[in-house]
Parts: C-alpha cells; structure tokens; sequence
C-alpha cells in the first residue's frame, strides 16, 4: 500500500485561507493524515532511526506547531478584547 505524505504546510493553508473565526483558529486541530504523520515521526526519533529528513520534516512540524500556538493566543486575546 502507498502511502501520501500530508505536508504539515498543506494543513494549515487549506485552513487558514478558509478565513476562520477566532473560534474556529482556536478549535484547529491537524488532520488525522498529519496526527498519524507526527506519530511516526516521533517513534523513528524514538528509536534513532530517524533520518535527515525526517529530522528536517520533525523540525518543520515543531515549528508550524508554535506558530499555531501563538495563534492560538492571539485569537483567544481578541475574543476578550470583546
């Protein structure tokens, strides 16, 4: 079976240009394709067979994960500024 590589970038475009509320950015969660992506990920780093990269990906991923979590906050700090 082959499988689709889901790009951590592709998941927040796709949400992100659909013009979310505040709320919704706060309910964001990745996709179930993505979710499976990052298991993977950690259980290759977990037993050291985690290549460049993927190390690369893991970094990328991290990343998009604190940019969301700014977000996050910034859509939480404009619903209380209501």
């Amino acid at each position: 079976m082959a499988t689709v590589q889901v790009s951590a970038y592709d998941d927040i475009m796709e949400f992100l240009t659909s013009s979310p509320t505040p709320e919704q950015i706060i309910e964001f969660r990745p996709s179930e394709a993505m979710q499976e992506r990052v298991r993977y990920l950690l259980d290759e780093n977990r037993t050291g067979t985690l290549t460049t990269e993927q190390r690369r990906e893991l970094d990328e991923i991290e990343q998009i994960e604190h940019f969301m979590r700014r977000l996050k906050i910034y859509a939480r700090s404009k619903l209380t500024v209501k």
